[in-house]
């Protein structure tokens, strides 16, 4: 009897495994009405045959878990993700490739690329069009996305960080090249070597964050490109653009005091560029002009922008004309203006500025001073000429000998700009905060 209850036990225990491993079985099954893949999260499953037999305009959706990588996709889908979903591309090369049209990538995390620079190593590249990368999350990768030669494509709230290397061997976050019509928004993008990258024309550059890093947004032969609403955070150099004529630049906020180098926005051999409504603050230059534009007659505009608490607002490399300040406001900065190499900032128009640094009347109450607000180098003008002896720039010393040379001239001065219509106050805009 004992014996028989003992079997009888051990019957009973089996089917209940048994049922237990069916019910199992039944909730891990895929369902034949989606393409979703379940993966055992501690486990990688290669990727590539999943892309491979969904149909094209098919989804393919990746349910929590680690994959294998590199992939290509070859045909237009959807592959879609949610929050656990890792792709990881085994440090060989760029982890997915994108070759196909009106393919969509979202919701995923990709990690691991290669680390060849000559070879672009990225977390995405895409060379079809018509693309949308979004909602992804990029880590241990060299460079995050790559547009080459694709059009019309987004590239929309992904977060991007690059290897974890010195700055000079890191990549960049979103990189353009040779496309146009594309929209790159809503990204943030941490310790890259640089935030945006582009070099090419007609393209959209809006409401991304680049913390830390060496340029937020550089471009190089990108004429037509609109730089809008960015925010551009301890970085080295806000925006600079090499070589790339009609830019927008509207509604940045630029803080660039990583370190005591740095510089807001760069124009060098630029033109007709329109930099309006921007602010920029606590960077050791605001505006760096070089050789822009090469043409007098392609004037670069800069209107409504806030030079707020810099060391220099506007420095020129040359006394080249062609740039026009209207209605800016500059408010506690060290120097208003600074001319490399004993030139004048006067064959360049300034008009209706704010100067928090003019002293005079208003009697007709018009809103405009009575007195134009002027800008003379004294004994200041030594470090403006002689980049080293910025060193003694703040010092008592030199600030003592310029006090005396204003009191009795020595030496003849400089008149670096004139605005013959400066503004008093204005309802100031928001007060500038952090990222």
């Amino acid at each position: 009897m004992a014996g028989w209850t003992f079997g009888r036990t051990c019957v009973a225990c089996t089917l209940a495994a048994l049922v237990v491993v069916g019910l199992l079985a039944l909730t891990h099954a895929p369902d034949p009405a989606t393409s979703a893949v379940v993966v055992d999260p501690l486990v990688a499953r290669p990727l590539q045959p999943m892309i491979d037999a969904t149909p094209s305009g098919g989804v393919l959706r990746l349910e929590p878990g680690l994959y294998a990588g590199p992939v290509v996709i070859a045909r237009p889908m959807v592959l879609r993700g949610r929050s656990g979903v890792m792709i990881d591309g085994g440090g060989v090369g760029t982890v997915v490739t994108v070759e196909a049209d009106g393919v969509t990538l979202r919701g995923v995390a990709v990690r691991n690329s290669g680390d060849r620079a000559d070879t672009l190593d990225a977390a995405v590249r895409v060379t079809g069009q018509r693309a949308v990368v979004e909602d992804n999350v990029v880590e241990d990768c060299l460079h995050g996305i790559v547009l080459q030669q694709s059009s019309g494509t987004y590239v929309r709230a992904n977060r991007i960080a690059s290897k974890d290397v010195p700055e000079e061997g890191r990549g960049d976050a979103v990189r353009v090249w040779y496309g146009r019509d594309n929209v790159v928004e809503a990204n943030l993008a941490t310790r890259v070597r640089d935030g945006i990258s582009v070099q090419a024309v007609g393209n959209r550059i809006r409401d991304n964050r680049v913390h830390d890093s060496r340029y937020g947004i550089q471009l190089l032969h990108g004429d037509d490109n609109v730089l809008s609403g960015n925010r551009l955070i301890d970085d080295a150099v806000g925006i600079m653009a090499i070589a790339s004529d009609r830019l927008v630049i509207e509604a940045n906020l630029i803080r660039s005091g990583r370190d005591i180098a740095g510089q807001g926005v760069i124009l060098k051999d630029s033109g007709r560029a329109r930099v309006i409504g921007n602010d920029l603050f606590a960077s050791a230059q605001a505006i760096f002009i070089d050789a822009s534009p090469s043409d007098p007659e392609d004037i670069n505009l800069f209107r409504d922008n806030r030079f707020v608490h810099n060391g220099t607002a506007v420095a020129f490399h040359s006394d080249l004309a062609g740039n026009a300040f209207e209605a800016n406001r500059f408010v506690g900065n060290h120097t208003e203006v600074v001319v490399r190499g004993g030139g004048t900032a006067l064959r360049n128009v300034w008009r209706d500025n704010e100067w928090d640094a003019w002293v005079g009347f208003d009697r007709d109450g018009d809103g405009i001073g009575d007195t134009p607000f002027e800008v003379w180098s004294w004994a200041d003008q030594i470090w403006m000429d002689v980049p080293e002896a910025q060193l003694f720039r703040a010092a008592p010393s030199l600030t003592l000998v310029d006090f005396v040379e204003r009191l009795a001239p020595f030496a003849a001065p400089r008149l670096l700009l004139r605005d013959s219509s400066p503004r008093l106050v204005r309802a100031a805009r928001p007060t500038v905060e952090g990222p």
